[in-house]
């Protein structure tokens, strides 16, 4: 039965139990005491929620504290084993696979190396899926028992009605991929687990915003400096996140050839490949038949040396130039979107660290307008190499949370008897 507002009984059930879920989950252990505050439900809806996700053991105790004058409080957590997930990281360098439990605690990981420039579909589609089974035999779990699995990828996301998530991914040569039907193909996660796939910004961002160095902003941009640039843009109108191709942003008209074909793009400048591209071209010494990992390293250790030597010059001079264009870029996202806060995450960023971030704040706050210049933070992730892992992670979580910590349920067979369906909306709740 629909109210005034068109929300059904079970549309107020599954919402407070949402809400008290997340309280749990970001603000807990808390007492039944301190959840009506919190959520802004009566003090009998807290009871009758928390008895119901108590029954369905996704609420556990956490021990007691005192009361003033009463009987000591029962203190309520979210149970870390009532649920688990998995995060992917299709990445540059590497796919990487992790599994957690419900309040992210890593429980197991897998890796599968890429080669150089190779993001063959079939490779990384057989990577996921071995690695998936891979955490899930390591730690012993029924995939039956996941809540879902989240897929940070490269490009822009599509979500289509007949295909799924479709990933437009121009500068590793995907076009239209239909990822979600191949996955799904052959894979070890049964129908009933969702299997949800975004941009790796947009998860990169999920994880600051929730867990890092984005709690409490409401506008906020994560920036992902990998081999390429990419970025996340929280406002309270996305609140999920909106990834935008920032590295595709002209920063030089005929400027370098970009790994999408265009000229003049941030990331021809700004992205590690360009970064160590430009180091060689310069007549830098790139070590050979190392990963861009490993030659950033070399890189940072030849232009500020450790031991007292002279600083590669070469290094330094592009070190520098990155710099200026990487600030120059993060201008306009200040111009533009006008955010509290921007954080630079990524293995690259990272890498770079705080002896390159001064150099990139300063640039940024001298390109940018002085009144929005003067309202934003520019500061490094918290959450390290592993953030999109994490925040894939989430995408399943958050789908978990919006349905009311209730897993989705198969399709029936047949249609479901109206009579049976107004019964369940006017259940107690």
């Amino acid at each position: 039965m629909a109210g005034r507002n068109g929300r059904t009984v079970r549309d107020l059930r599954r919402a407070n139990r949402t809400v008290v879920l997340q309280r749990l989950y970001f603000d807990g252990p808390l007492s039944r005491f301190e959840l009506g505050p919190a959520t802004g439900l009566s003090s009998g809806s807290v009871s009758n929620v928390v008895a119901d996700l108590v029954a369905d053991g996704l609420v556990e105790e956490a021990g007691s504290v005192d009361s003033d004058g009463g009987r000591p409080r029962t203190l309520l957590r979210v149970a870390p084993a009532s649920g688990h997930m998995i995060g992917v990281d299709v990445g540059e360098t590497r796919v990487r696979v992790e599994l957690f439990d419900l309040t992210l605690t890593e429980l197991a990981r897998a890796e599968r190396p890429l080669a150089p420039q190779r993001h063959d579909v079939d490779v990384i589609v057989g990577h996921v899926r071995d690695g998936i089974a891979e955490v899930l035999a390591t730690a012993g779990l029924p995939p039956e028992r996941l809540l879902g699995a989240g897929i940070g990828v490269p490009g822009i996301v599509e979500h289509t009605a007949d295909r799924g998530a479709v990933v437009h991914g121009q500068t590793i040569g995907w076009d239209a991929v239909p990822l979600e039907a191949l996955l799904r193909a052959g894979s070890p996660l049964p129908d009933t687990v969702p299997c949800l796939i975004d941009n790796g910004a947009k998860t990169l961002g999920q994880a600051e915003m929730w867990f890092g160095a984005g709690r409490g902003a409401r506008n906020a941009v994560v920036v992902l400096f990998g081999s390429g640039v990419g970025a996340s843009l929280v406002t309270p109108e996305a609140e999920q996140g909106r990834a935008v191709e920032w590295g595709h942003l002209t920063v030089r008209v005929r400027g370098r050839r970009c790994r999408c074909g265009a000229l003049g793009c941030l990331e021809a400048y700004a992205g590690a490949e360009s970064l160590l591209a430009r180091w060689r071209e310069e007549g830098g010494r790139v070590p050979e038949g190392t990963d861009e990992e490993t030659a950033l390293t070399a890189m940072l250790a030849a232009a500020y040396p450790a031991d007292g030597a002279a600083a590669d010059p070469v290094a330094l001079a592009v070190l520098e130039e990155t710099a200026e264009y990487l600030g120059a870029g993060l201008s306009d996202l200040i111009n533009l979107f006008q955010p509290e806060r921007i954080l630079i995450g990524g293995w690259a960023g990272l890498q770079l660290g705080a002896r390159f971030l001064p150099a990139v704040r300063r640039h940024a706050v001298s390109y940018a307008l002085r009144h929005p210049a003067r309202k934003v933070t520019v500061d490094l992730g918290r959450l390290g190499p592993d953030a999109v892992t994490v925040g894939a992670a989430i995408l399943p979580l958050a789908d978990f949370f919006a349905r009311g910590g209730r897993r989705p349920e198969p399709a029936p067979e047949y249609p479901v008897p109206a009579w049976r369906t107004a019964l369940e909306e006017r259940a107690p709740h």
